[in-house]
């Protein structure tokens, strides 16, 4: 298949003015997604985008070329990742788009696209609009524009889709919950899902300025969530990042439970609950201890890519219904088509409350192993993944981890940056077992 030039894992992304993400470019998108993705349907797109100060400019841009395609457009602000593609589905739109550069910092910012069914696109329809951007801009006739227009209540609708995934028998009341919504999307709508739940919420990154997105706040950045949950003696935290496709928890302890808990967590509901449907899929970051607890139990696990989309067809392909990332991304087929920050928070609670118990005890039959990632650069022509020296390192480590541990050596696609990730029992072995592949990779000439 022909190598993509714009689209990368999760749509296009980049610093604002520079290289791909420039009005220039977001004109000519959306003139060619117009294009390739008008199939004689309803001929219309839902925009959504999160709090950063250039959604406007790329919500304009967007908006020209897709009127100069001939098609539609329903603009509904501020709005999560997911909840776009929620109401893509519901509005049965051609298409929704999301401007997001999702943890990255208010100066990066980004462009995603969902089909009518609210999954990602293809790479073979991404390389259909990549061709398109290469012939020169044209325009339909005056009567065949497309026309803009807003879905005013957009936040309402997607509160009570939200609210639709917990037990309607039960309620949130007397949980105290942590919300750190990064100064993102989810800021005017995460907030409200868990009150109207009944629970007691303090909500911290809820004041978006258009440039605090992600700044020290979120699923990427935790310290801050973790010392509210203690000052307040919250029961939980809850982060979400700046689009709201992705979580991480905080028990009362102010621990950080990252995705791989949650899968775990999920998993062994749905298994308690005779609601699990094959396995789980993770990916090559997955944690050994997630995989290990997993076999304790008899619940398949396989790992696929490094990314979402990547998770998705391993599980459709698998039919099982529950995967994610380590990152917080967390995929249930039974609630939706997209990692959702909110959704997957309401199923863990309606986990802790089927079960009547703590975050800490539905947490207490995995164990994260340590992880160590050392990034290493290399130079010249010499490739370290065909390095008799560097795969002669590995195989020493993986021997002396043996079934305990594990090593995963990738490639960065953007820069000559090797990833040695190691995990085993003994935190300090790990580091210098990371640490020598990483030095071999440096003794490459």
């Amino acid at each position: 298949m022909k190598q993509r030039q714009f689209f990368g894992t999760d749509g296009i992304r980049g610093k604002v003015g520079a290289g791909k993400m420039t009005p220039e470019l977001a004109l000519k998108l959306g003139w060619a997604a117009g294009r390739v993705l008008s199939r004689a349907g309803t001929r219309k797109v839902i925009i959504g985008k999160d709090t950063r100060i250039s959604g406007y400019l790329f919500e304009s841009a967007l908006e020209a070329g897709l009127s100069a395609a001939g098609l539609d457009v329903l603009l509904i602000g501020p709005m999560p990742t997911p909840a776009v593609a929620y109401l893509t589905r519901t509005f049965r739109a051609e298409a929704g788009i999301v401007i997001s550069a999702s943890h990255n910092p208010y100066y990066d910012n980004g462009i995603k696209f969902f089909y009518t069914d609210g999954s990602k696109l293809d790479d073979s329809v991404e390389l259909e609009i990549e061709a398109e951007l290469e012939k020169p801009l044209t325009c339909v006739e005056s009567h065949l524009l497309g026309k803009v227009g807003r879905i005013n209540d957009a936040a309402g609708r997607y509160i009570e889709y939200c609210k639709s995934h917990f037990p309607a028998e039960q309620t949130l009341s007397g949980l105290k919950i942590v919300v750190d919504c990064a100064h993102g999307a989810t800021y005017h709508i995460a907030p409200n899902v868990f009150r109207e739940l009944g629970a007691e919420v303090i909500a911290i990154g809820d004041k978006p300025n258009g440039l605090n997105i992600n700044d020290k706040v979120g699923a990427t950045s935790m310290a801050k969530i973790c010392e509210t949950v203690i000052e307040h003696n919250a029961d939980l935290g809850i982060a979400l990042d700046g689009d709201g496709d992705r979580i991480m928890m905080v028990d009362r302890n102010g621990r950080v439970i990252d995705g791989d808990e949650i899968l775990y967590i999920l998993a062994i509901d749905a298994q308690k609950h005779g609601e699990l449907r094959g396995g789980v899929v993770g990916t090559l970051m997955s944690n050994l201890g997630l995989d290990l607890a997993l076999q304790a139990v008899d619940i398949p696990f396989i790992r696929s890519n490094v990314g979402d989309r990547y998770v998705m067809a391993l599980m459709k392909e698998k039919g099982w219904k529950i995967g994610g990332e380590n990152s917080g991304h967390i995929l249930n087929l039974d609630h939706g088509t997209t990692g959702d920050g909110i959704v997957a928070g309401i199923l863990v609670l309606a986990a802790m409350r089927r079960q009547h118990a703590s975050l800490e005890e539905l947490t207490a039959g995995i164990t994260m192993l340590p992880q160590i990632l050392v990034n290493v650069r290399f130079e010249g022509s010499n490739d370290p993944l065909t390095s008799d020296e560097v795969l002669a390192a590995k195989q020493e480590v993986e021997q002396k981890l043996g079934t305990r541990g594990r090593v995963l050596l990738r490639k960065s696609g953007t820069e000559p940056l090797l990833r040695v990730m190691v995990e085993g029992d003994d935190a300090k072995d790990v580091t210098e077992f990371a640490n020598y592949i990483a030095d071999a990779v440096r003794n490459l000439v």
